[in-house]
């Protein structure tokens, strides 16, 4: 009976039910959420200030929405976690046990990655231009919705995807600066290039981001992984005048986590070692992880009780139980530290796309003009990749958070002009 109460409790994590929570340390917002530069900031304070502000909004109405779709998928899994007996456990511990032997034959410590990362890209893109908003709290983006923080403003717990009135009251001081992507990927296409040197198939994540294999370029310049970084960090620094921050691993997954390290203007080599990689990824919070976000993290932590990389080995038995095989595989691969190590092939784009979030408007004139600016971008992005399409879609996302979509298919393909 006393391991039978064991193996049940595992199922209902670590969560203390001694105090009822206020209402707004329940709402769930990716505001309080850790970037870099908001170590320091008050979470609470933020997380309260999000909450008064939003209460009645669409926004909140939105995010209950989810709350309440997150709360039953908890529900339903903690379900599904009571009916396993300490046999079913038991059996899935062997399962788990068997995939981990037969994951880590596939750990590949022969390759080295580099993720590089732009510190607060538009918003220093913008200091650039305007060197008078530097050292000064600034966001770039409107009242509506902010694109990104410069770390003055993220002192205050501002950031990237809060509306700019949230922003506003958690930092009276904030300027705003609008929008401008030509500006952004203009020096997106000269960080591209430095990449290029070092790796012609990198990958790019975004504008701001990409993914290099420099296994090759550190043998034939006789070069350690930290010296390429730190060479590319600085070539870019000199090509643009703006900094970022670097990351090396064995493999994507690693690399990715090791670039938000010493942010901003540093790096942090984690060497091709199996003990190495093991230290490092055992106390890692699972939301340091691509691929793991606010609904994952809470039915992780609430359900499991898993916290950190290292649990999900200690757990493996109820994820193979409670998951899919893929799913499961991918936690059990995040607890081992493997990811992606190999070069993707290339393969024809299926779709381009290109969008934009702006102030809420009756205007159809407004509307109009958006929908011309966002075909006449696209047309260029199309250009520009030397692409032509049959199938176009228009997508909406109103003020009260719905979707509404709309699609045309052409007879023949044109190439947009």
């Amino acid at each position: 009976m006393e391991k039978e109460k064991s193996e049940k409790s595992i199922c209902s994590g670590d969560i203390d039910h001694t105090e009822t929570p206020r209402p707004w340390q329940s709402f769930h917002t990716v505001y309080t959420n850790a970037k870099a530069g908001m170590d320091g900031v008050d979470k609470e304070k933020v997380q309260r200030i999000v909450y008064d502000m939003s209460k009645g909004s669409k926004y909140f109405e939105n995010e209950e929405r989810k709350e309440a779709f997150m709360r039953q998928k908890i529900d339903n899994m903690r379900a599904q976690c009571a009916k396993l007996t300490p046999t079913d456990i038991s059996q899935y511990q062997k399962v788990a046990d068997r995939r981990i032997l037969e994951l880590e034959t596939k750990r590949d410590l022969s390759r080295i990655w580099l993720h590089v990362d732009m510190d607060a890209f538009y918003a220093a893109v913008e200091t650039l231009s305007n060197p008078s908003l530097k050292g000064k709290p600034m966001a770039v983006g409107g009242m509506s919705m902010i694109s990104t923080a410069n770390y003055e403003a993220r002192r205050f717990g501002v950031r990237a995807a809060m509306p700019g009135f949230i922003a506003c009251k958690l930092c009276p001081e904030l300027i705003f600066v609008p929008v401008d992507f030509k500006k952004y990927t203009y020096y997106s296409d000269i960080t591209r290039k430095v990449f290029q040197t070092y790796d012609p198939n990198f990958m790019a994540a975004s504008l701001d981001e990409a993914y290099l294999d420099i296994t090759d370029v550190c043998k034939e310049r006789s070069m350690t992984s930290g010296e390429i970084a730190k060479e590319l960090r600085t070539t870019i620094f000199e090509e643009t005048g703006l900094t970022c921050s670097a990351g090396v691993g064995s493999n994507r997954l690693l690399a990715k986590v090791c670039s938000d390290i010493n942010k901003p203007n540093g790096q942090f080599v984690l060497p091709n070692d199996r003990m190495a990689v093991m230290t490092f990824i055992s106390s890692l919070p699972i939301r340091k992880i691509g691929g793991i976000g606010k609904v994952t993290e809470h039915i992780l932590r609430d359900v499991l009780g898993i916290n950190t990389c290292e649990d999900m080995l200690q757990k493996g038995g109820l994820l193979c139980a409670l998951f899919s095989r893929s799913t499961a595989d991918f936690f059990l691969s995040v607890g081992l530290g493997l990811g992606q190590t190999e070069i993707p092939q290339v393969r024809s784009r299926k779709s381009i796309s290109n969008e934009r979030t702006f102030s809420s408007t009756e205007d159809e004139a407004s509307f109009d003009q958006k929908l011309a600016d966002l075909a006449e971008m696209l047309s260029v992005d199309m250009q520009k990749e030397g692409l032509s399409g049959r199938t176009l879609t228009l997508k909406l996302k109103t003020t009260t958070f719905e979707v509404r979509t709309r699609a045309v298919t052409l007879t023949k393909v044109y190439l947009l002009k």
